[in-house]
């Protein structure tokens, strides 16, 4: 990861926006074929042409080797999970992770689907981890420090007796794919980098409700598994920091305040 923090124009900010609201798009258009029977390599192949016919790349395919166009985590996936033939069950949850590159301009979202009924176990999981990424962004304010946001997200999830997986973690995104700075989803004592307007990146909770560590699958060298087979939950999205609120980015439904001017 590039140590250089990026502080980013107002028209570099209006290009991210914009392929930010692309990704947000993606999974919103994939949502209808999230459904029993279904493979994730269909799901897959459905975000790479919205993305595609919307004049925007993939920049999942191809990045360090990675096979696909989204990363599609079922269950007990925790992250990067690679679309194949593996068909959708009842009562399954996964979470789809998608990243348009518009115009040179990047753009990071994912969100958590459910098929048919799920347990009410999964359910809470879902909702919790939710809130998780909302509590994270309450920190994101000019003045604030980046370890306020994993801070925060920490004292919250324990009142629900989950871990939070800290071997992966959000990230400065919209020139690069990853840029700085690194933001932690756990307690820290090194608040890092101070928050200042035109700041972007990505907070992206991996909520597990066993065990916080993770395997790698020895095969295909991406896949993520909770270490315990126990369920794992995420939802992400790409923050700007302005002189007031945060400017989520890939918020398509407005689940957060939005500013009326971002400088």
């Amino acid at each position: 990861m590039s140590k250089k923090l990026i502080i980013k124009t107002a028209e570099q900010i209006e290009g991210i926006k914009a392929s930010s609201i692309l990704a947000a798009q993606t999974l919103k258009n994939v949502e209808p074929f999230v459904k029993v029977g279904v493979s994730t390599k269909y799901l897959n192949d459905i975000c790479n042409q919205f993305m595609r016919d919307n004049q925007a790349i993939p920049a999942t395919l191809g990045y360090r080797g990675y096979p696909a166009e989204t990363c599609i985590s079922v269950n007990d996936v925790v992250c990067h999970g690679i679309p194949g033939a593996y068909t959708l069950r009842e009562g399954d949850i996964l979470n789809i992770d998608v990243t348009t590159i518009l115009n040179g301009y990047y753009g990071d979202t994912s969100k958590m689907y459910r098929v048919g009924q799920i347990s009410e176990y999964a359910q809470k999981l879902i909702d919790v981890t939710k809130q998780s990424l909302a509590v994270g962004i309450s920190q994101c304010k000019a003045g604030n420090r980046i370890g306020f946001i994993g801070n925060a997200i920490d004292k919250y999830i324990k009142n629900y007796g989950y871990s939070i997986v800290y071997e992966f973690c959000g990230h400065g995104v919209g020139l690069k794919f990853h840029e700085e700075p690194e933001v932690g989803h756990n307690r820290t004592e090194d608040l890092g980098h101070e928050m200042v307007p035109g700041m972007t990146f990505t907070i992206e909770p991996m909520i597990n409700a066993g065990k916080a560590r993770v395997k790698i699958d020895k095969k295909d060298k991406w896949t993520a598994r909770t270490i315990d087979g126990k369920l794992s939950a995420q939802y992400e999205h790409t923050i700007c920091i302005t002189n007031s609120e945060p400017y989520i980015l890939t918020d398509l439904d407005n689940e957060f305040p939005v500013p009326k001017s971002v400088f």
